[in-house]
């Protein structure tokens, strides 16, 4: 059994903006389930704690006044999280990284910074919750300076650093690192520094014993220029300690035979209830209930990374073909005005909501026949992996975790019925095009349609994959901090 201190910065479902908060709700349960003891640290953010009934709080001292560490459980399952509280810091409605102006909050440096202080007096058992891990697993810039600062102390735990999305780096200005009090060593190129800036990514990258991504394909894609946001020299050398593990899905929550969000259920034995769900997803829109009509779906937010605007670019033609587009989704409100104008143009073929709907994405998933994922990049993605489980042949271009996860429908895949989704590779509106026509071509032809839609929902996207994965990687953490100590670059950056 290993002890696990999960440090993150969401948890779904206690507070959620994205992907990060759904891996960190499903990696602990299932490392729990492999009979490890995992407790997770996070911010006690306002809205959170005004949900949650009576805690218990352990107070401690810091600089600037007390600190309270609320404790519950991550709901339905009997894992602690050890909430951080400190006056004026996380005790504030809304998102948890941006104010209501959109802008993120000025004190994001100092906010994380404290959850890093004291998410390391928890791992050197400093606080009286009596209990060490023997890993502490930190997950995106949030969490960063956790390996740095962790470095300074003798028999510390060993560290690994999850890279959920390099693009989101926490930046700050020079000045900020003597704000937040942070020791003069780190200030070099070799450690927190970033081209004049503090980053803290850069303490997870540099300090930690382990770095892993959450797909092999994004781990190689970030060693280079595109996809590497000015880190890649940086990933290359620590090339031998990064791994990519796939993220997994939430098999109880994502899965049509028992989905209480729609009102058909069925299963890879028979379909029939996926054509039932088409329709209500019809009605739902005011679409013309046409079972013939291809239903082509987009979830996700509207923004340029998930290639929202190849799709736009199409829209001339995708209104003029016989099939019916539903978008769900929020994002920047140019994309969304082009949209809004495309719908009330062609009401009997676009569809569309703004803002998240839980309950309707389920319905989407069940109903729809083609899923669009055309990002640019896609460290992981989640929805090509629900609609293959949904029946729902996925379009996505060749990234990331799209490409681990989708297997082309190639004439060679095809007859060795590997087939799931649709691939395509530069991002192009004319290459998401020709994706769409084979898509099309495809559902013409029922047999081959039905074939692909039962191979992609037999596959295995549990986490029980990705937490056995974690495992290894957790033995190998171990073994490097006890056999090397800090990392060349980290004794670099103390020099």
């Amino acid at each position: 059994m290993t002890k696990v201190l999960f440090a993150t910065s969401e948890v779904y479902p206690l507070i959620k903006t994205g992907g990060l908060a759904d891996v960190s709700g499903s990696l602990p349960l299932a490392l729990k389930g492999l009979d490890h003891d995992v407790r997770i640290i996070m911010p006690a953010y306002g809205d959170l704690l005004a949900a949650l009934a009576k805690l218990q709080t352990t107070r401690i001292m810091h600089g600037s006044g007390a600190i309270e560490i609320h404790e519950t459980t991550l709901p339905g399952a009997d894992i602690p999280v050890w909430l951080v509280a400190h006056a004026g810091c996380f005790d504030r409605p809304g998102n948890p990284y941006l104010g209501p102006d959109g802008q993120p909050w000025p004190d994001n440096a100092d906010r994380f910074a404290l959850l890093c202080r004291v998410a390391v007096e928890v791992a050197m058992n400093r606080v009286g919750l009596r209990w060490k891990p023997d890993i502490v697993h930190c997950n995106d810039w949030q969490t960063g300076l956790i390996p740095a600062l962790l470095g300074d102390e003798p028999g510390h735990p060993a560290t690994v650093f999850t890279i959920h999305n390099l693009a989101y780096q926490g930046l700050f200005p020079p000045e900020t690192f003597g704000q937040i009090a942070l020791p003069k060593r780190f200030w070099t190129c070799h450690a927190l520094e970033f081209y004049g800036s503090l980053s803290f990514i850069k303490g997870g990258l540099v300090y930690a014993d382990r770095i892993s991504t959450v797909s092999p394909n994004y781990a190689v894609e970030i060693q280079g220029e595109e996809f590497g946001c000015g880190l890649e020299g940086l990933l290359r050398q620590r090339a031998d300690r990064l791994s990519g593990i796939l993220n997994g899905i939430d098999e109880d929550a994502w899965n049509p035979a028992h989905d209480p969000h729609i009102p058909h259920p069925f299963d890879s034995n028979d379909l029939s209830g996926k054509a039932k769900n088409k329709a209500a997803l019809q009605r739902h829109f005011g679409l013309e209930e046409n079972p013939g009509l291809a239903v082509l779906a987009l979830v996700g937010r509207l923004v340029q990374q998930k290639g929202i605007d190849l799709v736009i670019d199409l829209l001339p033609k995708l209104a003029e073909m016989p099939l019916q587009l539903v978008i769900l989704g929020s994002g920047e409100r140019r994309y969304e005005r082009v949209l809004e104008k495309w719908a009330a143009l062609y009401p009997d073929r676009i569809a569309l909501k703004f803002g998240y709907d839980e309950a309707l994405a389920h319905l989407i998933e069940a109903g729809a026949d083609v899923f669009l994922m055309p990002s640019r990049f896609e460290p992981c993605g989640l929805n090509q992996m629900y609609s293959q489980h949904y029946g729902t042949v996925p379009v996505v271009r060749s990234v990331g975790g799209l490409a681990d996860t989708v297997d082309d429908a190639s004439p060679t895949n095809m007859t060795l019925g590997k087939a799931t989704g649709i691939v395509f590779h530069e991002a192009e509106p004319a290459a998401l095009f020709g994706a769409i026509q084979r898509a099309l071509n495809l559902y013409a032809t029922p047999d081959m349609w039905l074939r692909m839609q039962k191979t992609g929902m037999e596959r295995d996207f549990s986490w029980r994959q990705s937490a056995r994965q974690y495992e290894t990687l957790y033995t190998l953490a171990r073994q490097d901090c006890l056999a090397q100590g800090p990392s060349v670059l980290a004794l670099a950056g103390s020099a």
